[in-house]
């Protein structure tokens, strides 16, 4: 666990991953009323265990939560919220507020919630991107054991409206609606100081995922261009993201994102000589041998929010209901 002044009130506590990303970064803001928690980890041994060892190494009672902010739902920032908030509480304070966008909240229902995991519906899908079966099967494992590390979750959602200011710390942030890599992300921006809190919405040393999922909002690669641009109108000097580096200049680095899916888009039409399934281009995309269970439900996904997009822009056509198959549209 490595916790880093970002500022003189923002520190980043490093939070161990059971993943190849390894690290998720979360931020503890100092404010008078208490901390603000800003995204949590994964609920594992070894987070648990680094979130206790950053309070004692400032001298901070579980207590002394005043709220957890959260930018979106993906398991590395919600998984530990709910056991955050109960901590608080066996601390003898009161019960936290756990903020977030309406759609996060929504999602964080129906993705991680016991009643509502559906089944059916994701095999279904891995189906129709011809997923091989056996695959399909350990993607499903694999999702479920990572749903379990989500528990428990907070007993309440507290929503976070787009473009009303949110006091974090001590500061005055608004908080930007940021889609694409999760439906409701927000970013929150701090004008006065030209400071941002990012979330995954962009990383310094990789891009990050846009997929396409069977009850997520459609479009999500044209709607994350659309918010890079969005944000690229901003004036910052730091952005401080969920995973590696702080970032000094966030516009280079947009640039280079955009830059990135634009190329992966004519890479990915190159790919259709022929009608093709969204594994079949996947594979032709992604080294697959190297890839774990958990990367390849990334890679499937993937491809296909970039197939949809080619198919949006009238750059190729997919036919097929049980399975799906794209070929381009060109001559």
């Amino acid at each position: 666990m490595t916790v880093t002044a970002a500022t003189p009130d923002i520190f980043q506590i490093q939070i161990p991953l059971p993943f190849a990303l390894r690290i998720v970064n979360c931020y503890l803001l100092r404010g008078a009323a208490g901390w603000t928690v800003l995204d949590t980890g994964l609920n594992t041994s070894k987070a648990r265990l680094a979130w206790g060892e950053a309070f004692a190494g400032f001298g901070i009672r579980p207590r002394e939560i005043a709220q957890i902010v959260l930018t979106h739902i993906h398991p590395d920032h919600y998984g530990l919220a709910g056991w955050l908030a109960e901590w608080c509480v066996a601390d003898g304070g009161q019960l936290p507020p756990v903020r977030l966008s309406a759609r996060e909240a929504e999602m964080a229902v129906r993705f991680w919630g016991r009643e509502v995991w559906q089944q059916p519906t994701y095999m279904a899908f891995w189906q129709q991107c011809a997923v091989p079966a056996d695959l399909a099967q350990a993607i499903m494992e694999t999702t479920e054991q990572t749903r379990q590390r989500t528990y428990p979750h907070p007993a309440a959602h507290h929503i976070i409206e787009p473009g009303t200011p949110i006091r974090l710390g001590e500061r005055l942030m608004q908080p930007l609606l940021m889609p694409g890599h999760s439906d409701g992300q927000l970013v929150f921006y701090d004008a006065a100081d030209r400071l941002l809190l990012c979330g995954d919405h962009v990383l310094q040393t990789i891009t990050p995922n846009i997929s396409l999922w069977p009850d997520g909002e459609a479009d999500p690669l044209g709607r994350y261009l659309a918010s890079l641009d969005e944000l690229a109108r901003l004036d910052v000097r730091l952005a401080l993201p969920g995973h590696g580096p702080v970032m000094g200049d966030i516009h280079g680095r947009i640039t280079q994102i955009s830059h990135h899916h634009h190329e992966r888009l004519a890479q990915t039409e190159a790919v259709l000589p022929r009608p093709s399934t969204v594994y079949e281009v996947s594979q032709r995309l992604f080294d697959h041998a190297n890839l774990s269970v958990h990367e390849m439900r990334f890679a499937a996904t993937e491809t296909l929010a970039h197939l949809d997009y080619l198919v949006r822009h009238g750059r190729a056509r997919r036919r097929g209901e049980a399975v799906w198959y794209f070929e381009s549209n060109r001559p």
